[in-house]
């Protein structure tokens, strides 16, 4: 498996990345709970905590998120990454059976894609 969507190592979260303004914005469809997200993460090796009573972080050497849930249910994800991975966060919530769409914005290029797993 890739480190890509199985990060467990214990290198830090990339501190070039961490002076970016958040660069991915994203919904995972279907209600899914933050906390499932963070734990189904979790088992992948990526560092998880709770951010709030409802919200969640997640980090990769490559990515740093937060997943939240709106009141209408709307699992969102928002955070940094780097913009060479993002099609790997998208394999990776497939992987884990998420419909979703992931919106990447940075100076070189603004992207707007969705991916579903099939």
């Amino acid at each position: 498996m890739s480190t890509a969507t199985s990060d467990a190592s214990d290198r830090p979260f990339d501190t070039g990345l961490a002076d970016m303004a958040n660069n991915l914005c994203g919904i995972i469809e279907g209600g899914v709970d933050p906390a499932l997200v963070a734990s189904r993460l979790g088992s992948l090796g990526w560092k998880t905590r709770s951010a709030s009573w409802y919200s969640y972080e997640a980090e990769t050497p490559w990515c740093r998120i937060e997943i939240d849930q709106t009141d209408d249910g709307t699992t969102l994800i928002n955070g940094v990454i780097d913009p060479q991975q993002i099609d790997d966060l998208a394999t990776l919530l497939a992987r884990l059976g998420w419909q979703h769409s992931l919106e990447l914005y940075c100076t070189a290029q603004a992207r707007s894609s969705r991916w579903t797993p099939r």
